[in-house]
């Protein structure tokens, strides 16, 4: 794994994904000087996901407009029947292309733009859910020389996407959501 600080966190999870993200997200400072974009598997309707965290977390949370910056401090959920992805220059774009794996938002999409755009720059994060979407960009994103973390698979709500990953990148890291908080607290203290 890269050494290297990263420039941008990105998230996936599905069910089980409010719980695990309500373990994160409001320890995060105000101040915490890395951005974060996250796809959880919704219904293409209103989630109220950026409600839920913006009334439990000190940094700002919401769902991007397309070529939106990204900012540091700031939660960035896809919205609900588009896929999220990370631009060069630090931008965001949505996209209505076909689901992937049954999914729109997808996690792999936002992973592999993740990678292409920052390479190095990327800690990625897989957390609960009952699929696969994930894995192949969480390897896309070992392959670029970011880092993954994964939440155990065996304390996880469901246990295939953090499984999955797992087995794609040999490098990732499983650790409880106690840990991978005191990593993000790291990562964006330094």
């Amino acid at each position: 794994m890269s050494a290297a600080p990263p420039t941008a966190i990105v998230i996936g999870a599905s069910a089980g994904a409010v719980q695990a993200l309500s373990d994160l997200l409001p320890r995060l400072p105000a101040d915490y000087p890395l951005p974060i974009l996250i796809v959880v598997h919704v219904p293409a309707a209103p989630s109220g996901l950026t409600t839920l965290f913006s009334a439990k977390c000190a940094v700002a949370v919401v769902e991007p407009d397309d070529k939106e910056a990204i900012a540091p401090g700031t939660v960035y959920f896809a919205p609900p029947g588009y896929h999220l992805l990370v631009e060069h220059g630090l931008t965001v774009a949505l996209s209505a292309d076909e689901p992937v794996l049954f999914s729109r938002p997808s996690i792999d999409v936002l992973f592999e733009s993740a990678a292409d755009s920052l390479g190095a720059g990327v800690l990625a994060i897989v957390l609960t859910g009952a699929n696969e979407d994930g894995s192949r960009g969480a390897r896309a994103i070992e392959q670029a020389g970011g880092r993954v973390l994964v939440e155990e698979p065996s304390t996880a709500y469901a246990a295939a996407m953090p499984s999955a990953a797992l087995a794609r990148c040999s490098a990732a890291r499983a650790l409880s959501l106690d840990a991978i908080a005191e990593h993000l607290l790291s990562v964006g203290s330094r």
